[in-house]
């Protein structure tokens, strides 16, 4: 009922930036908050940043002061801006988000993903 779609991810030096976007759509009443998730080969999915309702923002220790989530309601999409990438920022990146449908019902849904790769 909500479809995430992704883009931006991509290979960068290390010290480079990249720009992660998360366009929502379908049947969106209000937006309870959107994040983004990271998996890299062999370790557990974590979550790297969110921004909820009200504006209230969460960052991972291990991005805190390098990356910043914002996001532009109008366009119900939430971006991601990574500074300073290092190499163990290496990983496939989802976005995630819970809302509140049209038909009054939630749900939380995952975007398909988009490789970030730094290289050293």
């Amino acid at each position: 009922q909500v479809q995430l779609v992704e883009s931006g991810g991509g290979l960068v030096q290390a010290g480079g930036s990249l720009r992660l976007s998360c366009a929502a759509s379908g049947r969106i009443f209000s937006i309870n908050a959107m994040g983004w998730y990271r998996q890299a080969p062999g370790k557990q999915r974590e979550l790297v940043a969110q921004v909820e309702s009200g504006g209230n923002t969460y960052y991972a220790d291990s991005v805190k002061g390098r990356f910043t989530i914002f996001r532009d309601n109008a366009k119900n999409t939430v971006y991601l801006q990574m500074n300073s990438l290092k190499p163990e920022d290496t990983a496939v990146y989802y976005c995630n988000g819970a809302f509140t449908l049209t038909n009054s019902g939630r749900g939380a849904y995952w975007g398909q993903g988009t490789q970030v790769t730094v290289s050293s």
